[in-house]
């Protein structure tokens, strides 16, 4: 709970440590009332650290008993307080053996030691390892485990922890015990534990270089039926990294393990991933086509953490991007090649653009490198994960795939088994590459988005076409003034067909259809020659930045990219810029009390698009997708939500009236062909969605299409979108089919989380109350996180025209579970907060009441440094 004033943490003050650990064996003797631990460690002092005396992190533990090579201590030869172990006058290198005693069954914060569904797990990132025994929890320490786990052996038959099987044996008392040696060095964030009652799938692999490795998937028994898709994943997941990376597994077994309540959405611990049960369990009955994907992508991501995170780890927090944006850059590459490229880059770039971009401008902005923070956990953001992969995309870009492949091995040999920096991870780079990076660092240490404003001129007596650039960062706190961004500006000149046109870069001399711009200074001119008639700028191809672009195109510039550009991502890109200026006009006109009509050139554009059979149907979805609330919300000083919610559902339906046929059409010719994960597959179902969703609109003839469809549905996918649109859209049927989801589904806790959520997104004058009715269900658990994030959080943060109501009820709900989740579990609890803490952004009576409940919340006594931190920057920021 919080201190009496809140450490602030900074990377400039950050020290070597000043022990090292070379060997850690742990005892675990699990129990129903307490569980006993007792560590051995083998310490010497770190000949670069500060010195002073030695001093363990622990928190929420009972100590037992301490000794210092072999001699028990008294009370007179430490200091124990709530945070820390502190012994005076060890010897330079010493064995310490510390017995503690902790009550997982009462730890609802889900970090150390804890159950879930009665099994004993572990979540030690970031600094959980100190709720489990005293040591020195940070990453830059790095340790051989060696684990012992005994426990009741009809309870929890299966014990596992991280590395390989070393040894197990019964005991005569009912208890069991099995051992566990990890051969490689490891930070102790990444020690893990699992005691259950656990079934398991298996299957061997064979790695490249000939070794065969055990691979096996922990759920519980009545779950064993939904694992394969998770296995065939993580065998896609290793064979990519071996071809793509050369990157192969080191250890004998791969164990994963699924449990219910977790905090995050999987954890990468050595050999033995903890995961969200909703990122490995799936059959076509109870996952959509989204869940699929996300398994698929999550399983990959834990996977390569085993070397972009494991073998080479952290030297501190303050370096989390280097492990997690480079993760996710890989795990975004290898959904890409498994799938369709263009719709995952698509589905990429909006999360960027909505929930990044968002936060970018925020109160909680920062560079994707903090240099300080009072909570660690408010740190694993958005900003860390996502903009940080995109940093990661920006370097293969500049560099290109085969000199970011040397660089990426020349990481990993230079620090195998070592905890370090993004700038050992630059300096790779560069030396692997010969491209001088220092503007680029700017990306890690400025925080913001930045601006990219376009001007163009074609001389068509000199054939010459000149484009200028400029670019702009606003302030953000604590970083009023910005350097400029080096900046990879991929682009093209297309022709009047659309096909790029061969030109000369002026600059460099060199000749192409397609160039990679280095867009290092505040304004800058690009020139080129050879360019026989006026070109289309094709831009920020394949989204090589994460910029916003002031271009100021017409509309018919607009529509010939939306029709011709053969860049997949700039003919969306195009598609969604003319629908949020048709969208932004119609949100001015409700502002102003105007009458609302689409422009008829937006219709027929529109209705082009959907008659048109030639198109991957994924990505004519997503180019018939109308830009959502987050995106228009990004786009206007003053969020207006009844406006722009009135804009998007008269937007709707003018397209559902005027192309009703057309719609009709597309649904009733996309009916399911056997049910299939292959992108045409999930395109068709993508696509025969979004008609229905749309025909909604149609009073009736959708509700009846919805109907049959939710009644008739064999995967969940289709249901799923059936009982969207019969909840948002059809109140007269929506409580039946509650009451019918329910009745089929109400024993499948990820399939329920659904069910909770698509009621709480409802965009209806009835929902708070309804969310409140939800908030009292016999299925809605507090200590779950995906309970409260099905309710709680999707009501906050995808339904904003309730959660933002006038009188201020949805910001006093959300006030209120806040208060009650941060006594059980802070990182939850400061999660939710979010959606107040951006109260600047919208007009002064909504920004009075969302201030009262952020103060009312920060007057409270003992907040948790999480909660407190997140309310400290919103009231503070200017």
């Amino acid at each position: 709970m919080k201190n009496a004033v809140a450490k602030t943490i900074r990377l400039k003050d950050y020290q070597p440590p000043a022990w090292l650990v070379d060997t850690v064996s742990l005892q675990f003797e699990l129990g129903e009332e307490q569980t006993r631990v007792v560590s051995s460690l083998r310490m010497r002092r770190n000949p670069a650290g500060p010195g002073g005396p030695l001093v363990l992190d622990g928190e929420a533990l009972q100590l037992g008993r301490v000794a210092l090579d072999g001699r028990e201590l008294d009370g007179g030869d430490y200091h124990c307080d709530a945070h820390a172990l502190t012994i005076d006058g060890t010897p330079e290198r010493f064995t310490l053996e510390i017995e503690t005693f902790i009550k997982p069954q009462e730890n609802f914060s889900l970090e150390g030691l804890y159950k879930s569904s009665g099994n004993f797990c572990t979540q030690c990132e970031a600094e959980g390892f100190r709720k489990i025994t005293y040591f020195p929890d940070r990453p830059d320490v790095m340790a051989v485990f060696e684990t012992r786990i005994i426990a009741d052996r009809e309870k929890y038959p299966v014990l596992l922890s991280n590395g390989n099987p070393a040894g197990s044996g019964e005991l005569d008392d009912g208890r069991h015990w099995a051992l566990w040696r990890d051969p490689f060095r490891k930070p102790c964030y990444l020690f893990a534990l699992v005691a259950g009652d656990l079934s398991s799938i298996e299957r061997r692999y064979t790695t490249l270089s000939g070794r065969e490795v055990l691979l096996k998937i922990h759920v519980e028994a009545h779950n064993i039926d939904k694992c394969e898709h998770a296995m065939n994943s993580l065998v896609r997941a290793m064979q990519w990294d071996e071809k793509t990376y050369g990157r192969e597994y080191d250890l004998e077994v791969y164990n994963i393990v699924a449990v219910d309540d977790f905090n995050m959405g999987a954890m990468e611990n050595k050999g033995l991933n903890i995961f969200n049960s909703k990122y490995v369990l799936a059959r076509p009955d109870t996952a959509t086509d989204t869940d699929f994907i996300g398994i698929e992508g999550v399983i990959g991501h834990e996977y390569f953490h085993n070397w972009s995170g494991n073998r080479v780890t952290c030297r501190d927090w303050f370096q989390l991007t280097l492990k997690e944006g480079l993760t996710v850059f890989r795990d975004q590459q290898f959904t890409a090649d498994m799938n369709a490229a263009a719709p995952k880059r698509i589905d990429d770039v909006n999360v960027l653009r909505t929930a990044q971009f968002a936060e970018d401008a925020g109160p909680m902005a920062h560079p994707i490198q903090p240099d300080a923070y009072q909570e660690i956990n408010n740190f694993y953001t958005v900003t860390v994960y996502n903009k940080g992969a995109e940093v990661i995309r920006m370097i293969h870009t500049l560099l290109g795939a085969a000199r970011f492949r040397q660089g990426m091995d020349l990481y990993f040999e230079r620090h195998d088994g070592q905890a370090v920096t993004t700038e050992d991870f630059l300096r790779a780079m560069e030396d692997a590459s010969g491209v001088d990076l220092t503007r680029f660092r700017r990306w890690y240490h400025q925080a913001g988005t930045p601006t990219v404003k376009v001007a163009e001129r074609y001389d068509a007596g000199r054939q010459r076409y000149v484009l200028s650039l400029s670019q702009s960062t606003p302030a953000t706190p604590g970083q009023a003034e910005k350097q400029p961004f080096h900046i990879p500006v991929r682009m093209a000149l297309l022709d009047a067909e659309g096909k790029p046109l061969r030109a000369r870069l002026a600059e460099t001399g060199s000749e192409a259809e397609e160039f990679i711009l280095d867009f290092t200074e505040a304004e800058q001119v690009f020139t080129f020659d050879k360019v026989g008639q006026p070109p289309v700028l094709s831009i920020l191809r394949d989204y090589s930045a994460p910029v916003k672009l002031d271009y100021p195109r017409g509309d018919e510039t607009l529509a010939f990219c939306m029709a011709h550009d053969n860049d997949d991502f700039n003919r969306w890109d195009a598609g969604q810029e003319l629908a949020s200026r048709v969208l932004l006009q119609a949100v001015e006109a409700v502002q102003q009390q105007r009458p609302l009509q689409l422009p008829a050139f937006f219709i027929e554009a529109f209705g082009k698009t959907l008659r048109n059979d030639t198109l991957d149907l994924a990505l004519k979805a997503r180019a018939l997708s109308l830009p959502s609330f987050s995106y228009l919300a990004e786009r206007m000083d003053v969020i207006d939500v009844d406006a722009i919610h009135r804009a998007r559902e008269f937007a709707w339906r003018q397209l559902a009236e005027a192309l009703r046929e057309d719609w009709l059409a597309v649904y009733h010719g996309l009916a399911d062909e056997g049910f299939s994960l292959d992108p045409p597959a999930m395109g068709r179902r993508f696509m025969r969605n979004l008609a229905l969703a749309c025909l909604m609109y149609l009073p009736g003839e959708g509700e009846a299409l919805a109907r049959s469809q939710f009644d008739s549905a064999d995967n969940m996918t289709n249901q799923q979108a059936a009982f969207r649109a019969l909840v948002h859209h059809a109140p007269a049927q929506s409580q039946e089919v509650i009451d019918a989801f329910y009745a089929q589904w109400h024993d499948d806790a990820l399939v329920m989380d659904k069910w909770f959520g698509i009621q709480a997104t409802a965009p209806r004058p009835d929902t708070l109350r309804h969310v409140e009715s939800l908030l009292a269900h016999p299925d809605f658990d507090l200590k779950n996180p995906n309970r409260v994030r099905s309710v709680l959080s999707m009501f906050a943060s995808a339904n904003p025209v309730c959660f933002h109501r006038t009188d201020g009820s949805g910001y006093r709900l959300l006030g209120q579970y806040i208060e009650k989740l941060d006594a059980i579990n802070p990182q939850i609890a400061a999660r939710l907060c979010i959606p107040l803490t951006r109260w600047r952004r919208y007009d002064a009576d909504r920004q009075a009441l969302m201030r009262a409940e952020l103060e009312r919340l920060k007057a409270l006594p003992a907040l948790s440094n999480d909660v407190d931190e997140q309310l400290r920057k919103s009231l503070e920021a200017g």
